[in-house]
């Protein structure tokens, strides 16, 4: 159970810095202001949970079949690119924004759909298939899914106000620190193991 709990922890954790300032937020924010906000959340829930639950079967079969000190340390080297990736920013394309400002048939089939697309190979996606090589698959899926939809609805309920109040650069800075924390940590475990 506790290893459960660490793994539910983290990810919310790391998936939840992971998504703010990212394209899936604004997306989150873009759909919010022409869908009721519980069809944009159900369509935002059901992406992650199917997009998430690729990721930690690919993360956890790579942690099975690999030894777990290198993963350790190529997960600590990934977590300094998401920092870096971080920094850099993220934002909305043409084509991502066409996609946002389109209404189908079903307002949490559009949102679902575009959020799947989105999250494919998206920096949260890749950080869930390495915490997935760490961590058990189920806490690790619960809390990436978890961390995901809580910082989308963040977005969509106070994303106006802390565009207004809080600089974009605050929170980018934010975020790097932390995935760049979560990276030593990570190599300090590898090393530790691999020096056992």
């Amino acid at each position: 159970m506790e290893g459960f709990l660490v793994a539910l922890a983290v990810s919310f954790a790391v998936i939840f810095v992971a998504e703010l300032g990212d394209k899936s937020q604004l997306m989150a924010l873009t759909f919010a202001t022409r869908y009721r906000a519980t069809a944009v959340l159900t369509g935002i829930t059901i992406a992650t949970a199917v997009v998430h639950l690729i990721s930690v079967a690919v993360g956890y079969g790579l942690g099975a079949a690999l030894p777990t000190g290198w993963i350790a340390l190529a997960a600590g080297l990934a977590f300094f690119g998401f920092a870096g990736w971080t920094l850099r920013g993220d934002s909305l394309s043409d084509e991502e924004k066409a996609k946002a400002d389109r209404s189908g048939k079903s307002a949490v089939w559009a949102v679902g759909g575009a959020f799947f697309l989105a999250e494919l190979g998206d920096k949260t996606m890749l950080a869930t298939i390495t915490l997935a090589t760490q961590h058990g698959w189920l806490g690790t899926w619960i809390g990436s899914t978890v961390g995901m939809v809580a910082a989308d609805a963040l977005a969509i309920l106070v994303g106006r106000w802390l565009g207004r109040n809080l600089p974009e650069r605050i929170i980018r800075y934010g975020a790097a620190a932390l995935f760049a924390i979560f990276g030593v940590w990570l190599l300090v475990d590898g090393i530790g193991q691999l020096t056992a």
